[in-house]
């Protein structure tokens, strides 16, 4: 795997080796991300336009293209300054004028002479009454007019890039497009009657019909699937890689599980039951486990996590669990301590704000092996934490960690097996995209004893009503969450925001009622506020979005969030989730400011339909695209330039399903198929997955 393969040399040359691309252009493409020949045939045509040959132009209604034959007739130059120049000219069934601004006379003359005969092509429009094609796209003599295309691709752009220039570019990138061999499985091939990857190519450059644009396009789906494949054998290459890493096998006795589960009010839900099985499975075997654990807004992910801990105790080992925050770092301590109480095992936490002695003395005892369970923010991961036999780490939270985290971090626990959890549910394309190197369990079913949420949509005209509401819930010992919207982007416009609405309240329902929490808050008021909220002093915490993620008040049974049309579906649905935490009716009020758009209504009204985070996020993936779901700069998701994950997103499943058959069948891609996909790694600029083979 020493150096990209020689087959791919004229792909990846400088793109001013291109005739007619100088280095002004070249800077030009930059900017689109072409910068390689590679690139651009990966920039594929999003619209095309008809050029079929016409009698006349009679057979297009105006505002159409025509592409005619005519002869041409009188040049009228413009009588003064700033008038037009026009041109009369004939097809088989009428006659109409070309018009050109700013016309220079002699070269006009020469590309149209009177009396001969031309073929031109495009927009027929009406003025006036009158026919006229301002600016033709096309003017060719009849025997040249083959190179007028039916069907002409129109490509993205930038200022400064002309269609000519691409379709120029590509049409020689094209000519050097090598016959790459084939990596996609044939039965698959055969099956969806794809063609080769460089008949692939050709045709969605040369599409046909608006149809052969489309993502179902057999040239289509076979390039985006030759993205998707090359994505998910990196991740399976990553894989394989953390699996190598030798894990330690990690059975547990059953005792202290069993000693936490008979004090339990109620049994876990059979989702639950499998994940632990799942885990406990993955924990005994002798490579490191890599598993996801996805599950709704109070799915019970927390005792599913506690059993995996305590399964590394029973071991005579130590478990660790991350959180991304401090505030969320604190909660799984409150939620673990009385469960651990129950077990009779040593929980602690570490944060950035353990100093000096007590930092030092709680390293000691980590190190000796006397705090069992540790949890803590990323300063767990620090050079001078050592463990004294780390089995199992539990991160939180998972879209704040990529594939490269994930390996660095087993790397710290020589040995210890991983397992993440995450509270966003995602739809299966997207999570395969985003998780394809790990093995996962869903958390589908809500434990009993959590209380149906009901969700209203009230307009913001009935401020004073809500307000109104909020203190008789008060009164009779409710806690309420007020959320408000983040305006634009600006933290100090949403601080006002958040602020002004703190004040409102506080004049409504009294000074020591109500808390706030917002973005620019030092850390310790932000904590401070919390605390105070879920302690039951204020009633009412008044927040910007700080607050979505993992923070557990039971008392808390109202939720209002302002501006509801502004926020997504997932991040709704995360607020949401904040309530019907505890026995009582809980209710979350969506106030929205009319009008609503028709999206906006489409999303609240999916949310007072359902509970079901899956089929919210799947809804949500249909409307906003996957970029949008999961903020694609902070995600990990790869940058797909030609894939389509909406509306191609079963691919997404055979893709990585091929891969990992792939690599069991082939692991180091020495195989004829194994060689074509060292082919496609390097021609999709897989570079992690290169090094992984080269290392294997």
């Amino acid at each position: 795997m020493s150096g990209r393969p020689d087959i791919l040399f004229p792909l990846f040359g400088a793109l001013d080796g291109l005739e007619g691309v100088g280095p002004k252009t070249a800077k030009l493409f930059a900017q689109m991300e072409v910068e390689k020949p590679r690139d651009l045939l990966f920039l594929l045509p999003y619209s095309g336009v008809d050029r079929t040959r016409r009698a006349s132009i009679r057979e297009v209604t105006p505002g159409e293209v025509a592409t005619v034959e005519v002869e041409v007739g009188a040049h009228q130059p413009p009588r003064s300054k700033g008038r037009p120049y026009r041109v009369q000219v004939q097809d088989a069934g009428t006659s109409f004028q070309l018009v050109f601004f700013h016309g220079n006379g002699p070269y006009l003359q020469k590309q149209l002479p009177s009396g001969q005969r031309r073929v031109i092509s495009g927009r027929i429009e009406l003025f006036d009454g009158v026919a006229q094609m301002v600016h033709p796209d096309h003017i060719l003599q009849p025997e040249e007019a083959g190179a007028i295309p039916d069907f002409e691709p129109v490509y993205p752009l930038t200022a400064g890039i002309t269609q000519k220039i691409v379709t120029r570019a590509v049409a020689m990138v094209l000519d050097r497009a090598p016959d790459l061999p084939e990596w996609i499985d044939p039965a698959l091939m055969a099956r969806e009657g794809w063609p080769g990857w460089r008949a692939a190519v050709r045709a969605a450059h040369a599409p046909r019909s608006e149809e052969e644009l489309g993502p179902t396009a057999p040239a289509r789906q076979r390039l985006a699937y030759d993205e998707l494949f090359s994505h998910q054998l990196t991740l399976a290459l990553a894989r394989t890689e953390l699996r190598r890493g030798k894990g330690i096998p990690t059975k547990g006795d059953g005792r202290l599980r069993a000693k936490v589960l008979s004090e339990l009010p109620y049994r876990p839900t059979a989702a639950q039951e499998r994940a632990m099985a799942e885990i406990a499975a993955d924990m005994g075997q002798p490579r490191r486990m890599n598993r996801l654990l996805q599950g709704d807004v109070g799915a019970g992910k927390t005792l599913v996590a506690f059993m995996a801990l305590l399964i590394a105790v029973e071991a005579g080992g130590q478990g660790v669990m991350m959180a991304p925050t401090e505030i969320l770092a604190r909660q799984h301590l409150e939620s673990l301590r009385p469960l651990a109480e129950e077990a009779g095992v040593v929980l602690e936490i570490l944060t950035g704000r353990d100093k000096g002695g007590e930092r030092k003395a709680k390293l000691g005892a980590l190190a000796r092996g006397e705090i069992q369970l540790l949890v803590g923010t990323h300063a767990v991961f620090q050079k001078d934490v050592d463990f004294h036999e780390l089995r199992l780490a539990i991160i939180d939270e998972q879209h704040r960690f990529g594939v490269a985290q994930r390996m660095e971090l087993s790397a710290k626990g020589r040995g210890a097996h991983v397992l993440v959890m995450t509270a966003t549910p995602i739809p299966r394309s997207l999570s395969l995209a985003q998780y394809g190197d790990m093995d996962v369990s869903v958390l589908d079913e809500k434990p009993p004893g959590r209380t149906p949420v009901k969700t209203a949509l009230v307009s913001t005209a009935r401020m004073d009503e809500v307000v109104e509401h909020l203190r008789h819930a008060i009164g009779e010992g409710r806690q309420a969450y007020w959320v408000c919207p983040l305006v634009e982007e600006s933290e100090s416009v949403d601080m006002t925001a958040a602020e002004e609405r703190f004040k409102h309240l506080r004049a409504a329902l009294g000074d020591a009622q109500v808390g706030l929490v917002h973005g620019q808050m030092p850390p310790a008021e932000k904590d401070g506020a919390m605390a105070r909220f879920v302690a039951g002093e204020t009633k009412v915490l008044v927040a910007t979005t700080v607050i979505e993620v993992g923070v557990n008040v039971p008392k808390a049974s109202i939720m209002v969030i302002e501006r509801a049309e502004s926020f997504g579906l997932a991040q709704l649905h995360q607020l949401r989730g904040r309530v019907g935490r505890g026995a009582a009716a809980s209710t979350c009020l969506l106030m929205y400011q009319p009008p609503l758009s028709e999206g906006g209504r489409r999303r609240l009204e999916i949310l007072r339909e359902t509970e079901d985070g899956f089929r919210i996020s799947e809804e949500d993936l249909a409307m906003r695209g996957a970029g949008d779901l999961i903020g694609t700069a902070q995600s990990g998701l790869p940058h797909f330039r030609v894939a389509d994950l909406e509306r191609q997103a079963a691919l997404m499943g055979v893709a990585q399903s091929d891969a990992r058959k792939l690599l069991a069948d082939d692991p180091k891609l020495e195989s004829g198929r194994g060689q074509a996909a060292r082919v496609l790694l390097w021609l999709m600029e897989r570079d992690k997955a290169i090094r992984l083979i080269s290392v294997g």
